[in-house]
This record gives C-alpha cells, sequence and structure tokens, in this order.
C-alpha cells in the first residue's frame, strides 16, 4: 500500500465542488492515475478523520495545446469524488 500523500495529490476547490460540499456533502480530489477505490477512501479517512460511503472516479484526458508552430498535450489525471456520512465534514480553509 501507498503513502497517503501519494494517493490524494490535493483537493479541487471550484465553485462546483463548494456547491457539492454544502449540499450533499461531497468532495472532489486529484489522485495518481493508478489509486483504485479503496485506496483512496482509506486514505481520505485516516488524512481527515472522517466516515466516506462511496467513491466515484473519473479520468480526465489531457487538453492539447498549441505552442507555436507545434502542439503539445497535457497529461491524463484522475479525479474522484467522495461522498462522506452525514454529518461528517472537511474544512480545508481551518487555521488549526
Amino acid at each position: 500500500m501507498r503513502n497517503i500523500y501519494q494517493v490524494i495529490r490535493r483537493p479541487i476547490i471550484t465553485e462546483k465542488s463548494a456547491a457539492l460540499a454544502e449540499v450533499g456533502s461531497k468532495y472532489a480530489f486529484e489522485v495518481d492515475v493508478k489509486a483504485n477505490k479503496t485506496e483512496i477512501k482509506d486514505a481520505v479517512q485516516k488524512l481527515f478523520n472522517v466516515r466516506v460511503t462511496s467513491v466515484h472516479t473519473m479520468v480526465v484526458h489531457g487538453k492539447t495545446k498549441r505552442f507555436g508552430s507545434g502542439f503539445a498535450e497535457h497529461s491524463n489525471w484522475k479525479k474522484a469524488l467522495v461522498t462522506l456520512a452525514s454529518g461528517e465534514k472537511i474544512d480545508f480553509f481551518s487555521n488549526q
């Protein structure tokens, strides 16, 4: 098993993810491409001390961008949408 900091790269903080967190206690994370759902669930539970009920994952394909006369493609990355048990909450912006 990998380190929890290798599984979870960063939280994804957007307007849509903030709305999901308030309404349905769902949080979005960028995770390692090779991580599976059980590794993600265990990492979130250990890192934030919460109970996770479900994990949905998706691979976000990298976009092709133009650089001068050539093209470059960004890497694919994996996004996980984690649903917490009722009453659970993660506060990313606390001072503790």
